[in-house]
């Protein structure tokens, strides 16, 4: 659970809430071509799950009342990775902070991997 504590009390969302929002947000930008894994645990769950798994290759912390997204990503050949990570910085952002009203401190783009698709 993800909890922060505000004037008005306290908020808890889970952590699959978050990664599928993020995980949807990110897959859904130019150049992402899929989300990589970004955990040991997450390859193996991957490979047990059928179809696409939304939450994969992210993981959310809160640091001082804010939201701080890692997001691991495999990216098109031959495209512009800093124009796809602002991209990505951006709309996981707006999306975010939209979607729940918490502020989010910092989106961390972590580029694992290339593909010719």
């Amino acid at each position: 659970m993800i909890k922060i504590e505000n004037p008005n009390g306290c908020i808890e969302i889970t952590e699959t809430y978050f990664a599928k929002l993020i995980g949807d947000a990110a897959s859904s930008c130019f150049g992402v071509a899929q989300m990589a894994n970004s955990s040991a645990i997450q390859g193996i769950k991957g490979f047990f799950s059928k179809g696409t798994m939304s939450d994969k290759g992210v993981s959310v912390c809160v640091v001082e009342n804010a939201l701080v997204v890692d997001l691991h990503i495999i990216v098109g050949y031959g495209l512009n990775i800093s124009a796809i990570a602002k991209s990505i910085i951006n709309k996981v952002k707006y999306t975010v902070e939209e979607a729940t009203g918490l502020r989010v401190r910092k989106v961390n783009v972590y580029v694992d991997g290339m593909t010719a698709e």
